[in-house]
């Protein structure tokens, strides 16, 4: 993921309710949540709406 890509998809994040932090860093990204708002396949699916591949580290 190059830096804009990660760019782009945290401001991705950010905008869904509940995102408290999405703090991009070499091919991955740091997402602070509130999981009574969102779920983990929630954001998954945000990343993957982009074209990238996601998990949970």
């Amino acid at each position: 993921m190059t830096k804009e890509a990660g760019e782009r998809i945290s401001s991705l994040l950010l905008a869904q309710s509940g995102v408290t932090k999405a703090i991009p860093d070499d091919g991955q990204i740091e997402v602070h949540y509130d999981p009574s708002q969102l779920t983990v396949m929630d954001l998954l699916r945000t990343v993957r709406g982009q074209g990238f591949l996601a998990g949970m580290l």
